[in-house]
């Protein structure tokens, strides 16, 4: 498994599935506790809409086969769908990645901090849709498998005995239940919840982590939705900005290219926005002079001495 950083190796080809976000804020310390009732009015509308997604990838897949090409109005809404997915699960137990709501909206909000794009196929291979989203995916669901867990229905052996319950001589039969595997993304944002239960801080290298395999997990999806015959690469992409957005040189969320209203002036931006430099004294910035770990100031041990008087 590869892992790649903010940064777009020579030779390198974006990947045509962008997952972006801005970088993590100074967040509550208890909020976490109970964003699962607040996402639940997102919950009801996701269901809702993944059926709908699920009955539109069918009728996809057909005009695949007779024309080549995936329905416009079909792809826009099926984009729509994952990335309204993704804003929710980068506010809730997905990422934890922000306190601001998610809009209910299947069209991108420039300014929310999580986005998702999807660039539209001209043409789409007739063959590889009828064995992508299954056969030749099956290696990536094994490690989404992993990433985003799955339950387990386990047979209980505690009752099973030699006599049975009541004592007929018969074995009773286990009775099974059902177990919950987190995954590795649900491990890591339960580390990262106790770490912001006591900080109310997100750690750096832990947001680059669970972006990086949230992304991975998104690709899968846009590939098994049939969005793009490119086979999703086993490279983990960690941070925030995506490759794709990076290489472009764009902000993301398709707000428009540099300079665009909410986003930096320039393919990194200005420092204090999304994408720049953090500005100093902030979160992942310079500290400002006469801090810890800042330059000292003029005229004490290690600064500048002071001008001659």
């Amino acid at each position: 498994m590869a892992v790649a950083a903010e940064s777009p190796l020579p030779g390198w080809s974006a990947y045509p599935v962008r997952v972006d976000a801005g970088p993590p804020p100074t967040l509550s310390h208890w909020l976490w506790l109970v964003k699962w009732l607040l996402a639940i009015p997102h919950y009801i509308v996701l269901v809702v809409l993944w059926l709908v997604f699920v009955v539109l990838s069918i009728v996809a897949l057909v005009a695949i086969l007779v024309t080549g090409r995936y329905p416009r109005g079909i792809f826009a809404f099926n984009v729509g769908v994952l990335r309204w997915s993704w804003r929710v699960s980068y506010y809730a137990y997905g990422a934890l990645g922000t306190d601001r709501y998610p809009p209910f909206a299947l069209r991108d909000v420039p300014d929310y901090p999580a986005h998702l794009e999807v660039e539209y196929p001209e043409r789409l291979s007739r063959g590889l849709v009828l064995v992508k989203w299954w056969l030749l995916a099956i290696p990536h669901y094994l490690v989404v498998g992993i990433l985003v867990g799955a339950g387990r229905t386990v047979a209980n052996q505690a009752d099973t005995g030699a006599t049975g319950a009541a004592g007929s001589g018969i074995a009773s039969e286990p009775e099974p239940w059902t177990t919950w595997d987190p995954g590795l993304i649900g491990v890591l944002v339960l580390i990262t919840a106790v770490i912001l239960l006591f900080t109310g801080r997100y750690p750096q290298g832990l947001y680059n982590l669970i972006l990086g395999l949230n992304r991975w997990v998104l690709r899968v999806a846009a590939y098994a939705g049939l969005m793009t015959d490119r086979y999703p690469p086993f490279r983990l992409d960690q941070g925030g900005r995506d490759p794709a957005t990076l290489d472009a040189g764009a902000p993301p969320g398709g707000a428009g290219g540099p300079g665009a209203p909410g986003w930096g002036g320039g393919p990194m931006g200005p420092p204090g926005t999304y994408g720049g430099a953090p500005p100093p004294g902030t979160y992942g910035g310079a500290p400002p002079p006469g801090t810890y770990g800042g330059a000292p100031p003029p005229g004490t041990y290690g600064g500048a001495p002071p001008p001659p008087a």
